[in-house]
This record gives C-alpha cells, sequence and structure tokens, in this order.
C-alpha cells in the first residue's frame, strides 16, 4: 500500500473528530485527521466556554480546542491540513481526494459538523463571539438582565428566544414575514412569554457595535422594514441567528443515507451507517443538542464503533 493509505481517516477536527482520533490513537490505529477549512470546528469561533465539564473557571474556545488537539497527537494519532474535495465510497479501501491527492483508508469517520446559517453581512464576522452567537445554549448565560435579539421565524429561533428568557431581560425576535414559520405550540409558548417581543416584517442590515481599548461589544442592530423601506435602530446586547443549521454532507450525496434536512443518518444506537466501516460522529448527524460534550461523547462511541468493526473484519 501506498504511503497514503491508513487504517482511519477521520473527517472533520472539532470536538467529534479530535475525540475519536484520541480513542482510535490509544487502540494503535495511527488515525489521520483531515482538519479542513476551519481546524477546530466551530468552537475556534467561539470566545469563552463555561459549559465544558473539568474547566470551572472556563476556556477559550480555541485552546480547548488545542488542547484536544495536543492529546490526541500526544497517542499518535496526526493531522492533515487540507479538505477532502471527493470522495468514493462504493468499495473498500474507501478512497478520498484532497484535489488532485489521493488517500485510501480502510475504515472512515465522518465529523464535518454543521454550519450556522449567517446572514452575510461584514459586521456578523467582525462581533461573532463578542455579541453574536448562533448558540443560545452555549453564550445565553452572558447575556443576564440584557437585551438580546434572535433572527428568524421558526422553530429554531423560538427554542433560542425562549431559552434566552432565562437569562436575558428581554429578547426581540426580528422576522422578515409578518407571522412565524414556527409550530403552532411554539408560537403560542412565545406569544405568551412577557419577555419575549417581535418586530415583524424587518430584516438585520447592520450589527452594531464598539471596540474600545480591543475589547468588541455588539451595541444594537438597523432594521430594514421590507415592506415600508423604513430604517430603524434597535438598542440590544448581543444577537443570536435563529435561521437553522446546514450539516456539512454535500461532499457525501448520493454514497451516503440523509435525512430530509441533510444531517447523515445511524444504524440502531451507535454510529455505524449503511455503508460498512463508515461511522459518523457530531453534528453531521446531530440536529438536536449540537453541544461540545455531545459531540465529543459520539466521536469516542465512533472510534469504538470502527476499532471493533476492524477487528471483526481482520483488518
Amino acid at each position: 500500500m501506498s504511503e497514503n493509505h491508513h487504517k482511519v481517516v477521520i473527517l472533520g477536527s472539532g470536538p467529534a473528530g479530535l475525540t475519536a482520533a484520541l480513542y482510535a490513537a490509544r487502540a494503535n490505529l495511527t488515525p489521520v485527521v483531515f482538519e479542513g477549512i476551519q481546524p477546530g470546528g466551530q468552537l475556534t469561533i467561539t470566545t469563552e466556554v463555561e459549559n465544558y465539564p473539568g474547566f470551572p473557571k472556563g476556556v477559550l474556545g480555541p485552546e480547548l480546542m488545542e488542547q484536544f488537539r495536543q492529546q490526541a497527537h500526544h497517542f499518535g494519532a496526526t493531522s492533515v491540513y487540507k479538505s477532502a474535495t471527493k470522495v468514493d465510497l462504493t468499495s473498500r479501501p474507501f478512497q478520498l481526494w484532497c484535489d488532485e491527492e489521493r488517500y485510501t483508508a480502510e475504515a472512515l469517520i465522518v465529523a464535518t459538523g454543521a454550519s450556522a446559517r449567517w446572514l452575510g453581512i461584514p459586521s456578523e464576522k467582525e462581533y461573532m463571539g463578542y455579541g453574536v452567537s448562533a448558540c443560545a445554549t452555549c453564550d445565553g448565560f452572558f447575556f443576564k438582565n440584557q437585551e438580546v435579539v434572535v433572527v428568524g421565524g421558526g422553530d429554531t429561533a423560538i427554542e433560542e428566544a425562549t431559552f434566552l428568557t432565562k437569562f436575558a431581560a428581554k429578547v426581540h425576535i426580528v422576522h422578515r414575514r409578518d407571522e412565524l414559520r414556527a409550530s403552532k405550540i411554539m408560537q403560542e409558548k412565545a406569544f405568551r412569554n412577557p419577555k419575549i417581543s417581535f418586530v415583524w416584517d424587518s430584516v438585520v442590515e447592520e450589527i452594531l457595535g464598539k471596540n474600545e481599548e480591543g475589547k468588541k461589544s455588539v451595541t444594537g442592530v438597523r432594521l430594514k422594514n421590507v415592506k415600508t423601506g423604513e430604517i430603524t435602530t434597535l438598542v440590544v446586547d448581543g444577537l443570536f441567528m435563529g435561521i437553522g443549521h446546514k450539516p456539512n454532507t454535500d461532499l457525501f450525496k448520493g454514497q451516503l443515507e440523509m435525512d430530509g434536512h441533510g444531517y447523515l443518518v445511524t444504524e440502531g444506537r451507535g454510529t455505524r451507517t449503511k455503508t460498512p466501516g463508515v461511522f459518523v460522529a457530531g453534528d453531521v448527524a446531530d440536529s438536536v443538542y449540537r453541544q461540545a460534550i455531545t459531540a465529543a461523547g459520539t466521536g469516542c462511541m465512533a472510534a469504538i464503533d470502527a476499532e471493533r468493526w476492524l477487528e471483526s473484519e481482520q483488518i
């Protein structure tokens, strides 16, 4: 076999991918992690992480992921700072390409994650992690007694807004239409909540903020009414995206089973797919929890499943 052949290849380097690498390395499977275009995953764009066990005072997202990486490397995992651009999972060994470079693998762990849907405005990136977030469960705690905006009108937005009312003084839901798309029961829950208000027929044109002594913070949003064209400013301390997530699964279309939203489907309670030798972990298959700790847990599961499968196949 060529030097580009590996027993286990892991696609993705967030908590799921690097935990899978740690467990696979400790099982002497010498895994190779394709870290992709965002090494460390979504946590690298998060400032403070306070809900990961073992860090009572919190830890910076990039620092946490670097510790994940170092631990996996310590036991023999290696990283390739490239993205897979094509895969062929129709026969084993599986084939993967990074542009023109070809790799082969006996077992594959897919941990490519999911990406939050964003508005696509420059100020969104500027204040990401400094008041702009796509995860209320992760960051809601930082907005105690403050006012925040949630963008969206579906179940995701209403879930985020409802959760944020546990901390925020006021939650404004900004929606481009004049009625919600969320399920009836979710709508009723939001309408009954005295902390939630609605800004209808409006879109966020700009996120306003300040950068004093190198410390960024959100100060408000500029809104545009899509029917009248009127521009208004809403003073808030944070903005949460609630327009959903997109699993990073385009690479596997036609090769791995997906649900109606593009999330990879597993068989039974484990991480196996219908394709023998392919396992999935993290947000690429999880549309419900989307937490670092749950992703890490499934990364562990995928590595153990892969190890047992390789043993059963005597590879």
